[in-house]
């Protein structure tokens, strides 16, 4: 973990994919200051079908990135992933900016597993001790 999870109203390549993948993990890393080999990513395009959310009772589509992140950053750390994370989506898919939304689901290191073991606690700084 993390697992970052995007879920697109709209179709984009496998290459797309890819680059939007390497993109979100690189961001994620630097925002979140772990290394970049740790975030998992996964792009779903539903091709008008989804997500939606009602907007002044009208149905929008929308793009949705869910992150399960160890516990340990704060609010205002969080906040400047989900900006970069959005910035990043809305640049490569066109998806307007107020139309993609960012969860973030905080999990105890132990809930977490990879590489053959539990994740360690989070801790500032890991990405230069991990750099895989």
């Amino acid at each position: 973990m993390p697992y970052l999870q995007l879920d697109l109203p709209r179709s984009i390549s496998p290459a797309q994919k890819q680059r939007l993948a390497r993109a979100l993990a690189e961001r994620y890393a630097d925002l979140m200051e772990t290394a970049q080999h740790i975030p998992a990513v996964c792009i779903r395009d539903t091709t008008h079908s989804g997500p939606f959310r009602i907007e002044d009772g009208t149905i929008r589509e929308v793009a949705v990135l869910m992150c399960d992140v160890r516990r340990g950053r704060d609010a205002d750390q969080r906040e400047r992933a989900a900006r970069g994370l959005i910035e990043l989506i809305a640049g490569e898919t066109g998806i307007d900016p107020l139309r993609v939304v960012v969860e973030f689901t905080q999990h105890e290191a132990t809930e977490m597993f990879r590489y053959g073991a539990f994740a360690p606690e989070w801790q500032s700084g890991e990405a230069s001790a991990n750099p895989r």
